[in-house]
Order: C-alpha cells, then structure tokens, then sequence
C-alpha cells in the first residue's frame, strides 16, 4: 500500500477514535493525560510501541507557574528554543525538581555553543559546518556530547534553518568524520503545505542513513507525525496554552 494511502486510513483510525477520548485542544492547554492518551493511541493505530515516543513539552516563552504545573504533574522532557532564557529557569529547576531532560529545539548560534552543551541533554538544531566543528571541539574538551539531531529543511524555504535534503548525506558524513553523536533528523515542514509528505521525506532519510529517531510533529500535527515514525514530538500550547508573551 503507498505510504500516503497507508497513513490516510491510519489517521482516520485515531480521528475516530479521539471523537470518544478527549475534547479538542482548549485554550488553557490540555492535561498530560490527555496529550499522553492521544500519544498512545497514535502509536497503536500506526502499530508502534507508545514507549518509543518522547513528549518533549516546549516551555519557551512559557510562565513560570506552567512549567512548574507541568513538573508537578511528573513529566521530565521538555524543549527550549533560546540559550539565555534556558540557562536563567533550569538550573533552579534541576535542583528543585531532579534530574530533567532539556532539549535545545531552537537556532543555536556557534557563540552559545559553549553554553549549551553545558545546559542541554540533546541538541535538535544541527544545520551547518561551523556548529558541527564547535560542537566537535567542545565534545573533545568535555569528553561528552549532548545527542544530536540534524535540522533538515524539507521545504528548502530560504528564511528557514536545516541542511538542504540534496546536501544531507555529505553533511552527516562531515558529522561522522568530526565523531559527533548523530542520533536522528529533525524537521518543521512549511505551515501552507501538508506535513505528512515532509515527515515521509524525513523518516526516508533517517533510514537511508541508517539513523533511529525523528523529531518531528508539534501541537497540530504531532499524531501525523507519529503515523510517520516520529520518535519525539514537540508539542507547547497544547499543553500550556498560548503564550503569555511573544518573543
């Protein structure tokens, strides 16, 4: 069956299905339960094991209050665009809470480099040589990396991050030589244009070069994503509601 048939009938499974699980995204965001339920439920529809997809909450620009209501609730993931504000909200954090996982899903510039691998536990923006060579060096100097993903730009949209799709296998070969820890791709496909063949083309890259995870999908999509082979999703005002104040 092709890849988009199969996926149609997929989705119309877990629309179906939702229909009778929970109300639509609210504006004051929904509970863990019930974004971890849709998680689940994608998973089988797609006859995935939920277990091997990651809810990576994106606290940026986000209260601190909501975050803090998302900790209380138990949940140990979470994605920050920006350095700076990262590195001023999870160290108090780690000490209050314990160990938490945070992930750089933002540009990184190779000046905070230095300041990220210190902060983060997986970087999910690598997109150029010169990133790659600092990561390298500081890699070197720490004895450690943070895991890293490749930003692909699937829509080749000029204003966009990532590595074109026609100059990725170089890339990661570049990557490999400098002994960086590749783990997955990631992606944020064009918002005029359908994700699903933007997940598709990323899942086939990530095969073709023989790597295991997927960042992709966020609040309005991430079951798609799922269907597709997403091994972490992205997922903010669907869980803390809008944005309290733009950046």
């Amino acid at each position: 069956m092709p890849v988009l048939l199969l996926f149609a009938s997929i989705l119309c499974g877990i629309r179906t299905a939702l229909r009778y699980l929970a109300p639509e995204f609210a504006e004051n965001g929904m509970s863990l339960k019930d974004i971890s339920a849709r998680i689940a439920l994608a998973a089988q529809a797609a006859g995935r094991d939920p277990a091997f997809v990651k809810l990576i909450a994106v606290s940026k620009v986000q209260p601190l209050e909501r975050i803090v209501a998302v900790l209380e609730a138990g949940h140990r993931l979470f994605g920050e665009n920006y350095v700076q504000e990262a590195a001023g909200k999870w160290p108090d954090l780690r000490v209050q809470f314990g160990t938490v996982s945070v992930h750089m899903i933002g540009p990184l510039q190779t000046n905070k480099a230095k300041v990220a691998v210190e902060l983060f536990d997986a970087i999910h923006t690598l997109d150029r040589p010169s990133l790659a060579e600092k990561l390298a060096r500081l890699a070197q100097e720490r004895g450690k990396c943070p895991e890293l993903f490749v930003q692909v730009n699937t829509g080749a949209e000029p204003q966009k991050a990532g590595v074109l799709p026609n100059d990725l296998d170089g890339f990661l070969g570049m990557c490999r030589n400098l002994d960086l820890p590749v783990q997955g791709l990631m992606c944020i496909p064009p918002e005029s244009e359908d994700s699903v063949p933007h997940f598709a083309m990323l899942a086939g890259m990530a095969a073709r070069n023989g790597l295991s995870s997927l960042s992709m999908g966020m609040s309005g999509d991430f079951e798609a994503a799922i269907a597709m082979g997403a091994t972490h999703v992205r997922i903010g005002s669907a869980i803390f509601g809008a944005r309290a104040t733009p950046r």
